[in-house]
């Protein structure tokens, strides 16, 4: 009997020494979180987390007043409201696209980016997958970069966006990744190209930008050129043509 006895008092003991311990780890724990967080509840500051960190829009490199007076110098006629205004547009499709598994809802951009579009939604399909950015709000867009290279020169605009990201399986649509319930804050780099010399460029794709001599019809090889090399005829450059997008990447 007095073995029993013994041993339900060492179970008693345990007991309370766990009890102590839970509640003291407790207390810990909510005296962490309210220095923390500013609330003794820790799924309450986890979902205040969630919410504030989906509606903190991401910062960009924003190197525009550095590198637009160079882009100016090269390009006189660049207008850049209106190219900024091409890359949101051509971002919004591209996502819209993505979204519904059509290349054709992309409004904008060469047949190489068009290419990169088709074989990353087939990624997705290959899986019975399809991704979806719903109700994208871009919140600002500048450009990050400006380099020259290959023939090309390149203008990249970073852009800060939020949406609702998730993917869903074809088969039901049931949510694999993601939430439809919580934004969800990114940012892109959209590629802004205009081919300076034809010759240099490799990718034979981006050979769909070649502007022809209106009087001639020969290929002006330099569209940076005022004449025809070929009959001497003073040449107009439209930028709003001889620039398009090649590239779109999340970062």
């Amino acid at each position: 009997m007095g073995l029993i006895v013994i041993f339900l008092f060492l179970i008693l003991a345990i007991m309370i020494a766990g009890i102590i311990i839970f509640l003291y780890l407790r207390n810990r724990a909510r005296e962490f979180s309210k220095e923390l967080f500013g609330t003794e509840d820790i799924r309450r500051a986890a979902k205040e987390m969630q919410v504030e960190y989906a509606s903190t829009p991401k910062s960009v490199s924003a190197m525009t007043s550095l590198l637009l007076p160079k882009i100016s110098e090269d390009f006189p006629d660049f207008n850049y409201n209106e190219m900024k205004a091409r890359a949101n547009n051509v971002l919004t499709s591209y996502l819209g696209a993505i979204s519904q598994g059509s290349v054709g809802v992309l409004k904008d951009g060469n047949e190489e980016l068009k290419q990169k579009l088709s074989d990353y939604i087939g990624s997705f399909t290959a899986k019975n997958l399809r991704e979806h950015f719903d109700t994208v709000h871009i919140h600002r867009t500048e450009i990050s970069q400006y380099r020259k290279s290959d023939g090309r020169c390149i203008i990249t605009f970073q852009s800060s966006l939020e949406c609702f990201h998730y993917t869903t399986d074809l088969s039901d649509a049931s949510v694999k990744d993601g939430s439809r319930d919580y934004k969800y804050q990114t940012r892109f780099n959209v590629d802004l190209i205009y081919i300076q010399d034809r010759s240099k460029v490799v990718n034979e794709l981006d050979h769909a930008l070649g502007i022809n001599c209106p009087n001639c019809g020969a290929p002006l090889s330099s569209l940076g050129a005022k004449t025809c090399e070929y009959c001497g005829t003073p040449i107009v450059a439209v930028n709003l043509y001889a620039w398009t997008f090649n590239n779109i990447e999340e970062l």
